[in-house]
Order: structure tokens, then C-alpha cells, then sequence
């Protein structure tokens, strides 16, 4: 069962641009970049020429006598005859190129020589892309792939474009949701809080109707990603990688959620983790929130480089780390009453990084001013409050009154509640936190 991805959208384009460069689709493991990309020719290109790096080692010499098409072409064919080379019919695959990624270097020959198309994909790209990019800049397509978002998992669910636009219409002319419409929105939320974005795991939910053997799942993920560690992290102390990247739970399960050293292993400083936690960013198996040094545009540049907090990219990982009491409240009981805070909020930083805008908090020091996210628009800077109860929003509120904070206007709230705008804040759902950046276009 292949499930609908918002890269299909992307690659189809990227295939009618006459212009179009070879593609490099990167992202963590598991999030489904071979399906996709697999769909996306079968159903577009007569020939498909499939390399898999990891699975196929012997495609590991293809550049060694040189880079330009008809060299690489030949030392395919030579490995394996029965792959037809046609000319503006053919699509070659090279995955898995985080083992392989001198072939980048050829994607310039491709570029110039057209006849015919290139993707490229792989994990762990952030580790080798420096060199991957080096070998092939101004002659590739980037694009970023992350494991499916509370959008897709609809479209999964058989929910349609039009039920869907009409989440946004409701924040968009501020229509509170009925009933109906409330109970049903968060139970598919919840779904989602605990299964993630994997689609093995959710085509698995799908298929068989329960959670049954989806824990399973998402640990082997986080057990495969401590491989990558070990596998991939050359020159850094493989340990303390593993270590930040444990320690993350135990991180926002803290009242203050700003990332503490100490917090894996006593005295620990910061030094000592010199390199790992951006070896994990760049990785794509965390995400960093970063800490501003004063609540005003623009936001890049306007950042404490020793301040910041980290979160999983994928909130069912989240949950598949914690202990088995937890789990168990949050997949069977769904009692939100345990890590609600830390869940809620790893959930909005996976949303917002996942329509691509930016990670940023604010805390202010010797003050109990503190907010847990921002976005902009245009001409705004909003703040962003996840609330897991109805209690008041004292710093939200402090942030829009204050004249001091000349960029802010309005702020979000969003929490357990329905559709709404009071004083200046507008009052959303939970699983509104998916259209939060066209929400945004509409106040500009």
C-alpha cells in the first residue's frame, strides 16, 4: 500500500521543468524517500535503472574511470548487462549514495549531457554532505524529506483535500468547531501523537486497525539510528552521541526544557560534547530549537549560540522512548496526564519544521518571562504558547502589551481548546499546529 506524500507533488513538477537538474532527496532513515521516489518513476518513466549502494556494493566502482556519462553508463552495463540505457525515457536511482558519494561527482556530466534523469537519495546525508555537495554544486535539486505529517496521515486515513482546507477556514475566519468535529480532530490526533510519521508504521496501523507491533517498530528505528552512530560518526566519541541523543526525553520532561549537559552524565560540560549534538542535526535524528536574544526581527542571527533545546523530529519516537508506564497510558488509556507537556511540544516544533519555518524560544533571564515558540509574518513577530490546560497565558500576553516588544502584535495559543481570538491571541486546536504557516499568509 503506498501512501500519499507531499513529495509527489514536488517530484512531478521537478519533472516537467524543463531546466530540471538531478535531484538529491536526503533525509533520516525509515521516513520513506526509496518508496517514494520508486512510485514517482514507475509511474512517469518507460526504464528505471535502480542502484542501491548499500544492498549492491559492486556498483561501488561505476566512477572509478571517470565521471562523464558514457563512462558511468558503460561500467553499469558492464555489471549488470541487462540494464537498457534510453535516451529521454530512462530514470537512474542511485540510493543509499551516503556509501557511495563520489558518484556525486558525475551528476555535473548528467547535467550537461541530458538524455538522461538522475535521483539521488540516501540517510545519514548530512554527514557526507559536505563532500557530496562540494563534488556537485550548481549541477543538483535539493530536497529535504522528513518522516509524514498530521496532513498526510489524513490523506491516509481517507480524508480529502476539501475536509482538510476546512481546518484552515475554520482559524482563518475564526469558526469554532463543533463538537463533532472537535472529538473526532483530536482522537486523530492522538493516533498520530503515538504512532509518528514512519510509514511502515502507520501502513501497518492502517492495515490491521490497532497499535499491534508499532512499538516494535519504532524502537528498531532508534535502535538502527544508534548504528548509524556507530557506523557513521568517525573522529567523535560515538558514546556522548548516543548519550544526547537519550537524554532527550529526560530533557523535556524538565520544567526548563533549555538542553543540560549535566542532565547526561554529572559534571559533564559542554566541551566535552564538542561536534556531537550538530553531528545529530546535520544526521536529521534531532531538531534544535534555538534561543533568542530578544524577542524581535529578524530572528536569524538574533540567537544565544549556548542556548537552545532539542527535540525528535518524529513525536512517535518520542513516545517509544519513554517507559513502559507512560507508553502504556498514552497508547491504551491516553492519559494525557503523563509527559503531556513534552509530547504537546516536541509535536508543534515536528509541525512547524516540518512546514519549514524555524525553531526559535525565548527565555528571559532573572524572569519568569518565557515562550515556547516563534513565527513571523511579513511585517509580525508572533509568539507561540503550547498550553496543556486552559490556565492562563501570563508571558503571552506580557509579550503583546509591552511596547518594549515593538515587532509583536498578536500571539498563538494552542492547547486543549476550540478556535478562538481574545486579546490579541488567537486560540487554536492542537492539531491546528499543521496549517499554522498558511494561516500565517492569510494575516499578511
Amino acid at each position: 500500500m503506498y501512501l500519499k506524500r507531499k513529495i509527489d507533488d514536488f517530484l512531478v513538477q521537478w519533472k516537467n521543468d524543463s531546466a530540471h537538474k538531478p535531484l538529491i532527496v536526503k533525509g533520516a532513515r525509515q521516513i520513506g524517500k526509496t518508496e517514494s521516489v520508486l512510485n514517482f518513476a514507475r509511474n512517469n518513466y518507460e526504464n528505471i535503472i535502480y542502484i542501491n549502494f548499500v544492498l549492491e556494493k559492486k556498483y561501488k566502482v561505476i566512477v572509478s574511470d571517470g565521471y562523464d556519462v558514457d563512462t558511468v553508463i558503460k561500467n553499469i552495463s558492464l555489471i549488470n548487462p541487462s540494464f537498457k540505457f534510453i535516451a529521454s525515457k530512462t530514470i537512474i536511482i542511485f540510493d543509499e549514495i551516503q556509501e557511495y558519494p563520489d558518484v556525486a561527482t558525475s551528476l555535473k556530466s548528467f547535467r550537461i549531457d541530458g538524455r538522461f534523469d538522475v535521483i539521488c537519495s540516501g540517510s545519514m546525508l548530512g554527514i557526507n554532505y559536505k563532500n557530496i555537495h562540494s563534488n556537485s554544486v550548481g549541477n543538483k535539486t535539493d530536497y529535504e524529506m522528513r518522516s509524514m505529517d498530521f496532513e498526510e496521515f489524513l490523506w491516509a486515513k481517507g480524508y480529502s483535500d476539501e475536509q482538510i482546507s476546512d481546518i484552515l477556514k475554520h482559524m482563518i475566519d475564526m469558526i469554532p468547531f463543533s463538537e463533532t468535529q472537535l472529538n473526532v480532530y483530536k482522537s486523530l490526533f492522538l493516533e498520530y501523537c503515538v504512532l509518528g510519521g514512519m510509514p511502515g508504521v502507520i501502513s501497518s496501523y492502517i492495515e490491521s486497525g490497532t497499535l499491534s507491533g508499532s512499538l516494535d517498530v519504532q524502537k528498531q528505528i532508534m535502535l538502527d539510528y544508534e548504528e548509524d552512530v556507530r557506523k557513521y560518526a568517525q573522529g567523535l566519541d560515538q558514546t556522548k552521541i548516543i548519550g544526547v541523543y537519550r537524554s532527550i526525553p529526560a530533557q523535556l520532561s524538565k520544567e526548563n526544557k533549555k538542553f543540560q549537559f549535566s542532565k547526561i552524565e554529572k559534571n559533564a560540560r559542554s566541551r566535552e560534547y564538542t561536534g556531537c549534538i550538530e553531528w545529530l542535526i546535520d544526521a536529521g535524528v534531532v531538531t534544535e530549537c534555538k534561543c533568542l536574544v530578544f524577542p524581535e526581527l529578524p530572528l536569524k542571527g538574533n540567537v544565544e549560540e549556548n542556548k537552545y533545546k532539542l527535540y525528535y523530529p518524529d513525536t512517535g519516537l518520542l513516545v517509544a522512548s519513554l517507559d513502559e508506564e507512560a507508553q502504556e497510558d498514552l497508547r491504551v488509556n491516553k492519559n494525557l496526564g503523563v509527559y503531556k507537556g513534552a509530547l504537546f511540544e516536541n509535536f508543534i516544533a515536528e509541525a512547524f519544521i516540518k512546514q519549514g519555518l524555524g525553531l526559535f524560544y525565548y527565555k528571559k533571564d532573572n524572569s519568569t518571562l518565557e515562550e515556547d515558540f516563534f513565527v513571523r509574518t511579513m511585517t509580525q513577530l508572533l509568539p507561540v504558547e503550547v498550553k496543556s490546560g486552559n490556565n492562563y497565558s501570563k508571558s503571552l500576553s506580557n509579550l503583546i502589551k509591552n511596547e518594549k516588544y515593538s515587532d509583536i502584535k498578536h500571539g498563538i495559543k494552542l492547547g486543549d481548546n476550540n478556535v478562538g481570538c481574545s486579546e490579541n491571541i488567537y486560540t487554536f486546536p492542537y492539531f491546528c499546529a499543521f496549517m499554522i504557516k498558511r494561516f500565517l499568509k492569510s494575516l499578511d
